[in-house]
């Protein structure tokens, strides 16, 4: 059974939040010319700064959910994560050990790092339909039919 993060746990903060995807082209200077580039691999893990902000009774589960599940960071858990494409699960596990500090008493402040399998984005096809259409046009869109097909309602908002 997979590891997921716990539903009584805060999702992370927008404070601090950054994804730093790693280096997935290796770089080759020539002694003249142009230096030589190529894709290392298809899929790059990528690191994001997280912060939560919890109660001390969340923090007292999440303090053991590190310990047991996550077996001190070292497992792959499920994620809810912000990425290009909104709020989606992503699969991802600690790579250092967190900060917890106390602020004025009543809230904890952990700070720590993730490391994520891969990215979710858009595939080849959504992108194709994306670079040539408007992108607010089409969400504009969907949601209009979306309104049709479940509400019997269509809002033009277009």
């Amino acid at each position: 059974m997979p590891i997921t993060w716990p539903t009584t746990l805060p999702l992370p903060t927008n404070q601090g939040y950054g994804v730093q995807p790693s280096e997935a082209v290796l770089r080759t200077d020539m002694e003249a010319g142009l230096a030589r580039q190529r894709r290392r691999f298809t899929s790059s893990p990528s690191t994001i700064n997280v912060q939560f902000l919890m109660t001390r009774n969340q923090f007292a589960v999440f303090e053991s959910w590190y310990k047991f599940k996550a077996k001190e960071g070292a497992e792959f858990f499920d994620i809810e994560l912000l990425g290009g494409i909104g709020l989606t699960t992503h699969t991802a596990r600690f790579t250092r050990q967190f900060d917890a500090k106390l602020l004025n008493g009543i809230l904890w402040e952990i700070t720590t790092e993730l490391e994520i399998r891969e990215r979710p984005t858009l595939d080849a096809e959504a992108l194709d339909i994306v670079l040539t259409n408007d992108p607010d046009l089409l969400i504009a869109t969907i949601d209009a039919l979306y309104n049709l097909v479940h509400n019997g309602t269509f809002i033009k908002e277009i």
